[in-house]
């Protein structure tokens, strides 16, 4: 990589100081690392002169602002992702959650909705659908509406299908969507239980009360004041007894919040809180 094409490390923190004086985005708390990596993807892909340049474009072009943050925060997604993981949210937290006359989850970080729609498809064949709102949110509002469509690639459909039946699902998969040429489109029923919205981790705070709150793979790229400063929040959200969910190379462990929960048996990074 040529001088030119790296961004260094003055030019990522007058990037950051943009970032929040110009949108309101305050990317503080990333991991430095991933965020001047993924913007100097951006700035090669783009076949940027010179950061003056880059950075007079990001001040700019709204759009291209929004491009920036879609990049930083891009989420490798898939349905039924880690099938073991939905496997103990199917035996553990579903049978705890058919209690509750209305059951509220939050998905933090959700990206285009996969998972969302996933838990959609686990509560249905528990009978838990029409009691239950599911809340699908992200920083990103681009990859919001994509969830909100709920189409995603008939390429990916083999895949999801292993995956959903790895993870205890007894049904044809394929019922649950309709295909049309390259796309396959979920069923309305799962959408009517969702509800999609922009929420910064970084700066919002706690909009509803939740049963259970999943937020996996998201933690990973925050320093460790932020991760601490989100699992505060998740905390507020969260009914006693509740569950959260992370991803696999997520903890609760040096958190403000470790003694209040309980981990669930098993591998899966799911706890209860009973305090």
């Amino acid at each position: 990589m040529d001088q030119a094409s790296h961004i260094n490390e003055l030019e990522m923190e007058l990037l950051l100081d943009d970032f929040l004086e110009i949108y309101g985005y305050d990317f503080r708390g990333y991991s430095k690392a991933s965020f001047r990596r993924r913007l100097q993807r951006l700035f090669i892909m783009d076949k940027m002169v010179s950061f003056p340049e880059f950075r007079f474009r990001l001040q700019r072009d709204t759009d291209y602002f929004n491009r920036a943050v879609a990049e930083i925060s891009v989420n490798v997604t898939e349905m039924f992702r880690d099938p073991f993981f939905f496997k103990t949210l199917r035996e553990q937290v579903i049978p705890v959650l058919a209690t509750y006359p209305l059951i509220r989850i939050w998905h933090a970080g959700c990206s285009s909705g996969e998972e969302v729609y996933s838990m959609a498809i686990v509560l249905k064949e528990a009978g838990l659908l029409q009691k239950s709102l599911l809340y699908g949110t992200d920083i990103n509002p681009n990859v919001l509406e994509k969830a909100a469509r709920g189409i995603f690639p008939m390429t990916a459909m083999q895949q999801y299908s292993r995956n959903y039946l790895l993870s205890g699902g007894r049904e044809d998969f394929s019922s649950y969507y309709t295909a049309n040429y390259n796309h396959a489109k979920f069923d309305e029923s799962l959408a009517q239980r969702m509800v999609f919205s922009t929420h910064n981790l970084v700066s919002d705070f706690s909009f509803n009360s939740f049963q259970l709150i999943s937020c996996r793979n998201v933690l990973i790229y925050f320093d460790k004041d932020l991760q601490s400063k989100v699992l505060s929040v998740f905390d507020k959200s969260l009914e006693r007894f509740g569950f959260l969910a992370l991803g696999a190379k997520e903890s609760l462990r040096f958190s403000g919040i470790e003694t209040m929960y309980e981990a669930l048996d098993g591998k899966e990074k799911v706890w209860r809180k009973f305090k």
